[in-house]
């Protein structure tokens, strides 16, 4: 499919035929069983049937749809490793292409925003996208003062598209629980369909990744394109070369996962109190590696639209020096405003919990509304829930790895565990969704990764409240 189909009844059909499809897959596997094979090899076939099916149809239809995959595709390593294979690849496909818009479609849009002069703001335009998803595609150019520049560009119906597929979906989230042991694909699609207004606007997008190549322009370790031009449906922003982190998590060396995860965890934490903005989309489509000042041979790519720092004298394979990458930071159309950077309460109540003070850590949680009023608990419990989730931030350095994911999301997924009891007791207060959702998001990045990380380091010099207060 090359074009984005905004008839409500076509894409509400693609997506009301998921269902049905999980469903015959089911009677086949039942039949297979029947006829000797094991439940086991009929489980792995029939995940890999329903991978392929979902995200084939999410991708095409982009909107909403591909935008809940780009979300799901970041908790992959979530997935008990015998069934990620078939998932990985299917999910991993939306995190940096979809069909493109026809060259006509894409003219038209320039036309109708830029005016009918618009190839004269351009020395140069490729009429190939370098990027599609899920609610516009990027092409590159050269902007008409010699600067190489990405163009994104809003696919037409974009904004009925992602209304229509987030509502449709929301109808049968329960049927897309098993993807992703432990969590709850329903808020998240909620969240989403409440976002749309502000993921349409470029305006507020210009404005967001304005604030941060503002606030980064001389920072040696993270990288924003700057905004060139921005007008309704259009958003023209500097060029950034480098590696995909898709890409570094596909065949990277362990010295550049390493690099990119700091360097990655670096910038979530960072970013909130540089510029009261939390970056939300972050997903590996959205990133590059750039190398260093001696080596400068990276491969380019435009924006992934979602729709210690590892500086010592580590060298990769071709003899440059890691410490000296840097992490390009795409896409700003969701973000979390934040005026006065993450909140002082999630610092201090990771740090009384690393300290064993179960009363302090309960009192907090429940003054912020974590623990309804309604609802006791027990505090140590609460705590031993907590810990093994806040391990990475209890050693020096920790070693992220699909291994460690699959054990936290096991632990909370099984109805047989305390965890699982525990969890389903407690409140996610709104203010704190997508906080939540970005972290969870970065981590299972760093899993895919599995990336060596000084987290400490981060959250004692970025996370208020984390740092024990000086005398």
């Amino acid at each position: 499919m090359s074009d984005l189909p905004r008839k409500a009844v076509t894409r509400t059909a693609k997506l009301a035929a998921l269902p049905i499809g999980f469903a015959g897959r089911a009677t086949w596997g039942l039949g297979k069983r029947i006829g000797g094979k094991s439940a086991e090899l009929v489980a792995r076939e029939l995940q890999q049937r329903t991978a392929e099916q979902l995200f084939k149809t999410l991708g095409q239809l982009k909107g909403g749809a591909m935008k809940l995959g780009q979300a799901l595709s970041v908790f992959e390593s979530a997935l008990p490793e015998e069934v990620a294979g078939p998932y990985r690849a299917a999910l991993t496909k939306l995190q940096e292409a979809a069909p493109p818009m026809p060259t006509a479609t894409v003219h038209a849009v320039l036309e109708e925003r830029l005016g009918p002069k618009w190839r004269e703001l351009f020395l140069e335009f490729e009429d190939k996208p370098a990027a599609a998803a899920s609610i516009g595609q990027v092409h590159r150019a050269v902007w008409r003062d010699g600067r190489e520049v990405a163009v994104k560009v809003q696919y037409p119906g974009a904004g009925e598209a992602l209304l229509s597929d987030l509502t449709q979906l929301s109808r049968f989230a329960r049927l897309l629980g098993p993807l992703i042991p432990g969590m709850d694909i329903k808020p998240l699609i909620k969240e989403l369909r409440d976002r749309v207004a502000e993921e349409l606007d470029y305006g507020l997008e210009a404005a967001a990744q304005q604030r941060h190549a503002e606030e980064f322009a001389d920072d040696p370790h993270v990288v924003v394109p700057a905004v060139v031009h921005q007008s309704e449906q259009i958003l023209v922003t500097e060029w950034l070369d480098g590696v995909p982190l898709s890409e570094v998590i596909a065949e990277g060396t362990p010295e550049q996962r390493d690099r990119a995860g700091q360097l990655l965890a670096r910038f979530l934490f960072s970013g909130p109190g540089r510029t009261g903005l939390l970056h939300a989309d972050p997903h590996p489509g959205n990133f590059r590696l750039l190398p260093g000042p001696a080596s400068e041979d990276g491969a380019g790519n435009g924006d992934g639209d979602g729709d210690g720092d590892g500086d010592g004298d580590k060298e990769g394979d071709g003899g440059e020096d890691i410490g000296a990458w840097r992490l390009g930071v795409l896409d700003f159309g969701t973000v979390d405003r934040l005026p006065g950077g993450l909140p002082e309460t999630i610092g201090v109540c990771l740090r009384m919990a690393l300290a064993d003070e179960a009363e302090t850590v309960y009192e907090l949680l429940r003054a912020e509304g974590f623990v309804k009023e309604s609802v006791a608990l027990d505090p140590e419990e609460v705590l031993a829930y907590l810990l093994p989730i806040i391990e990475p931030a209890q050693v020096d350095e920790f070693g992220f790895s699909r291994g460690w994911l699959r054990a936290q999301a096991a632990r909370l997924a099984d109805p047989r565990s305390p965890a699982h009891q525990l969890g389903k007791q407690l409140n996610l207060p709104p203010s704190y969704l997508l906080i939540h959702r970005v972290t969870l998001s970065t981590i299972g990045v760093l899993c895919q990764l599995g990336a060596r990380v000084r987290l400490r380091d981060e959250l004692e010099e970025w996370l208020p409240g984390f740092a024990v207060p000086e005398e």
